[in-house]
């Protein structure tokens, strides 16, 4: 666990996630802080603030190989997120920038705001070969940010003029703005969300994701969407053992009742720098459960707060991982959401017409 002294005064990280700031762990040295014996008022450290530096992307679409996920391409208008969610497994994509997994991920953001410009460049190349592309696979695009950058509406606008198809996870009902293009992507077959639920408890999902937008809130963002014509799954993610894991059912069940056509679910991950994390919040927010929460982990990694081994890092090993898998197929099953969404479609895909374009007479 983290020395009591990494830990911020909970004044300061009002609205956060993390309790600290640890380098990451590419970092060769460390800065621990040291009590000089000087007496600091409060009011003299103020609340940390949200910072967003941009960057110009000299790619836009990220590549991937894994076994583990359905697709191959991906695009992040965003690095770090504002959420601010505990347990998210992207916080250690931060020390690639030498930023900390802690609240660095949280209040130290960057834009990207040629995402949409440098997108249109790739699809535009000759050599592009049509396929779904995720977004929000590292950090949500909807987080508070995308209000005022307008980052991922472009990137949409762009795949829309492109018929191009896409899928997005994302926790933030801004994406609700966006139902305009998504509605009629959507009945064509050329896109599809997915909203996150955690917990239908607010207080706990308060605590879990500072500013991400309360459950009740989520289940209104998937009416929405679905009745705007767009297919909405449900992801029950992460599930938490001994927090969270009994609301499977009702999670569904609410899904379910708000439109939502399908369901997955992700179990608890903890690599690099998110354990520690994690382990610090338990202890502040809910240290009768720690213990418990911790060793079903473990048992569920072969004695590890986490293990990245294929095939098995998204849902766990061993009694407990098997009831709660089973647990979320019958409810599935239940309540309609153990199909798959159909396919997206990619032979609608073209290239529209460029200024200067000599366009075809036939």
């Amino acid at each position: 666990m983290t020395d009591d002294s990494d830990l911020l005064d909970p004044s300061r990280r009002r609205g956060r996630g993390a309790a600290s700031n640890r380098p990451g762990r590419f970092e060769r040295h460390e800065r621990p802080p040291e009590h000089d014996g000087w007496e600091i008022e409060e009011e003299a450290l103020p609340a940390l603030r949200t910072e967003v530096r941009e960057e110009t992307a000299r790619r836009i679409i990220a590549r991937n190989t894994s076994p583990d996920i359905g697709f191959d391409r991906s695009v992040n208008p965003y690095r770090g997120c504002e959420h601010g969610c505990i347990y998210c497994f992207a916080r250690p994509s931060h020390g690639y920038l030498g930023l900390s997994a802690g609240l660095d991920f949280e209040t130290r953001l960057t834009a990207r705001p040629n995402a949409a410009p440098q997108l249109r460049k790739e699809l535009s190349s000759k050599r592009y070969v049509p396929a779904p592309l995720a977004i929000g696979t590292n950090t949500d695009p909807y987080q508070p940010v995308e209000r005022e950058r307008r980052i991922m509406r472009s990137v949409l606008e762009v795949l829309r003029d492109f018929n191009h198809p896409v899928t997005i996870a994302t926790k933030g009902t801004l994406v609700e703005r966006d139902a305009d293009i998504l509605g009629p992507m959507g009945q064509a077959g050329l896109a599809r969300v997915g909203i996150s639920i955690t917990s239908l408890d607010a207080g706990l999902s308060r605590r879990l994701e500072p500013r991400v937008p309360a459950p009740a809130r989520r289940l209104a963002a998937i009416e929405r969407l679905a009745r705007a014509g767009v297919p909405v799954r449900v992801m029950v993610s992460p599930v938490i053992p001994g927090l969270t894991d009994h609301e499977v059912e009702s999670i569904l069940a609410a899904a379910r009742d708000a439109g939502a056509a399908a369901a997955s679910w992700i179990m608890l991950r903890l690599p690099h720098e998110v354990a520690p994390l994690f382990r610090d919040w338990l202890a502040e927010h809910a240290p009768l459960r720690r213990e418990r929460v911790m060793a079903r982990l473990r048992e569920m990694h072969g004695g590890k707060d986490y293990s990245a081994e294929w095939h098995h890092r998204m849902r766990g090993e061993g009694v407990h991982a098997r009831m709660i898998a089973r647990r979320f197929d019958v409810a599935a099953r239940r309540h309609g959401l153990d199909a798959d969404l159909p396919s997206l479609r990619t032979d609608l895909f073209a290239v529209p017409p460029q200024p200067g374009d000599q366009l075809t007479l036939f």
